[in-house]
């Protein structure tokens, strides 16, 4: 591991990591690609905010409006450098990635938008992959309905990688939007963005990304990647529930309708007709999260503070341990690619024989190891490599060799144990 990068310092900023569970278990926490934990930095910001400052934003005209709407701003300033945004009015705040991506396609063959780029009806198609977490399956298929587009997507190879074989024929001019992930919470898999974008502009289309499993892990540059629309949440990046983010482009932002209608979110009303304000205010009706979006900004602070490079070598480097060690328990099969070409840190595998669900539990009931068991969010997934669900660990910035080593020792008891 990289000595470098000082993990026993990090981890004593994360309360949770220092507590004992029922029988004196130490917590192993191995499932972030769920939901990451947050260092105190976050939590005194947010109980601070809450305790001195709280406000509504944009409405109130006392000290502590003021400071309130100061600081929802200042975490919007702060999120659209961290992802390289030229503009914070290119950041709008939503309660999670998924709203995000529904957002963006309620966008999308609405009436009131006369834009011909989103226009969408019978002859038109959306793109999706294999690999995507069902926030990004299901708003797709409900655009679909609702307009009657035809919805198409990438396959998955065996290896856990894009099938793009068939790039050309499955992006022509008929293509309107294509959302993938950046990298998936599955397989681990980063996907080939620059190479998929190619094909979109010479077809005329917009792209969006998903890098909910992105953001927090390595450095995500909006500009360098050059997409249209990216979404993402706080919840996985140190940051708090409730809490998550489109970036999209000024101009599509601006040609976009109204995603909810309320307060805040107009610049004049008559019982007949309405006018919106400008981006990314148009979009954020009613009270937004506050006290998360301050909580957000502390988040990105705190991941800055130790480097976004540092955190991904870090991570890298744990795979690369997982991987080797997980290699030496029988009857294991990853599932996704099993080199750190274009991978992140999210290791799921299957174990011959013993459902995961019974993996999952003794892990947690015996070893204190938290994994996450299931389909994870990714059904379509799972059917294509014909399995129900899969054991999943995720690496973050805070775990170790040692959590991993406890991980493949209560793998080796779990076989053990349905010998």
């Amino acid at each position: 591991m990289d000595t470098a990068f000082d993990v026993e310092r990090i981890r004593k900023d994360f309360p949770v990591l220092s507590r004992e569970l029922p029988g004196g278990r130490p917590l192993v926490y191995l499932d972030s690609g769920n939901s990451s934990q947050k260092p105190v930095q976050v939590i005194e910001t947010m109980r601070e905010h809450l305790a001195v400052h709280y406000a509504n934003v944009g409405r109130a005209m006392h000290v502590l409006g003021a400071e309130s709407t100061e600081a929802y701003e200042a975490a919007r300033e702060k999120v659209a450098a961290f992802v390289g945004a030229p503009s914070r009015d290119e950041i709008v705040f939503t309660k999670n990635a998924s709203e995000a991506l529904n957002l963006v396609a309620y966008a999308f063959g609405n009436p009131i938008n006369e834009d011909p780029r989103f226009t969408m009806g019978p002859g038109d198609e959306i793109v999706i992959s294999e690999m995507e977490h069902h926030s990004n399956i299901v708003p797709w298929q409900l655009l679909a309905r609702r307009t009657g587009a035809t919805l198409k997507w990438f396959s998955v190879t065996d290896e856990g990688r894009l099938d793009l074989s068939n790039l050309d024929e499955l992006v022509t001019e008929r293509t309107k939007i294509v959302s993938i992930a950046h990298q998936s919470n599955v397989l681990g898999t980063v996907n080939p963005v620059a190479r998929v974008l190619e094909r979109v502009r010479q077809a005329g289309a917009l792209m969006m990304l998903d890098a909910s499993q992105s953001v927090p892990h390595k450095p995500v540059d909006v500009t360098a990647l050059d997409v249209d629309f990216l979404a993402f949440t706080g919840h996985k990046a140190v940051g708090p529930s409730g809490i998550g983010v489109l970036w999209a482009r000024a101009e599509l932002l601006d040609a976009m309708p109204p995603f909810l209608g309320g307060g805040e979110m107009i610049e004049a009303v008559w019982m007949d007709r309405s006018t919106y304000a400008p981006a990314p205010h148009k979009f954020e009706a009613g009270t937004p999260p506050i006290v998360e979006a301050v909580g957000l900004g502390a988040a990105v602070d705190y991941l800055s503070s130790v480097g976004m490079d540092a955190i991904a070598a870090h991570e890298r480097e744990l795979t690369r341990y997982a991987l080797e060690a997980l290699g030496e328990v029988p009857g294991l099969r990853v599932v996704g690619p099993t080199d750190l070409q274009d991978r992140g840190g999210t290791v799921s595998f299957t174990l011959e024989g013993i459902h995961p669900h019974d993996v999952g539990q003794i892990m947690d009931d015996e070893f204190g190891v938290a994994v996450r068991v299931g389909h994870h969010c990714a059904r379509p997934l799972h059917l294509r490599f014909g399995i129900p669900a899969t054991t999943r660990a995720s690496f973050y910035l805070y775990n170790t060799p040692a959590e991993i080593d406890a991980l493949v020792r209560g793998l080796h008891h779990v076989r053990k144990v349905f010998a």
